[in-house]
Order: structure tokens, then sequence, then C-alpha cells
């Protein structure tokens, strides 16, 4: 479990929902744009919580690891809508590796 600390708050939740939400941001902060996330946490009495972020190109973010009771908070649904923000944000080119047909090729050089 990690707890991040931002703006003065402090929060619990799941490490993998954490790097999620510092790698969209990093994205939010490259693109020079905001976005309120929705965050799920452990509170203190172990029930599970969400809290709402706004984080841009301003946000410093810290989180670090936390011993707590219960099992590690996962929400794929989370990990995944904070994923697709970055994703949004930073496109990844493909390409065909395929072999070309020789037969395309121009040969009057």
């Amino acid at each position: 479990m990690k707890r991040v600390i931002y703006a003065g708050s402090e929060f619990v939740t799941g490490d993998d929902i954490a790097s999620a939400l510092l790698y969209c941001s990093q994205a939010l902060a490259e693109a020079g744009v905001a976005e309120t996330v929705s965050v799920p946490t452990r509170e203190q009495d172990g029930s599970i919580g969400r809290i709402m972020v706004l984080i841009g190109p301003a946000s410093q973010i810290v989180a670090r690891d936390v011993e707590v009771d219960g099992e590690e908070l996962v929400d794929t649904t989370a990990v995944a809508r904070l994923s697709a923000i970055q994703r949004r944000l930073r496109p990844v080119a493909t390409f065909d590796s395929g072999t070309p047909d020789d037969n395309n090729w121009d040969t009057d050089l």
C-alpha cells in the first residue's frame, strides 16, 4: 500500500493505483493541462472510500510505502481510467514490422 501526500492532505491507496495516479499526473503536467480524477482510498477504519484529486502541471505528489492492516487495495477500473488519461495524452505510434514486398520498391534511382 502507498501513502500519497498531495496538497497538504494524505490518503492511503493501493500500489498500482498510486503508480497510475503518478504516471497520469506526469502526463498531464507534460501536456500542460489539469484534470480531476477519482481515487479509491483505504480509510482508517479499514473501509474503502474515494477522494477527488485535481492533478495537472503544478501537482506535487509523493507516494511512499506504508504498512496497513488488511489486504492490498485493488481497483482495476480506477487504474484503467487513470491509464486511459495517460494514453490519451501520450499516444504510442505503431508500425508494421513485416517485410515489404520487393515488387513495390522503386528501382529507378
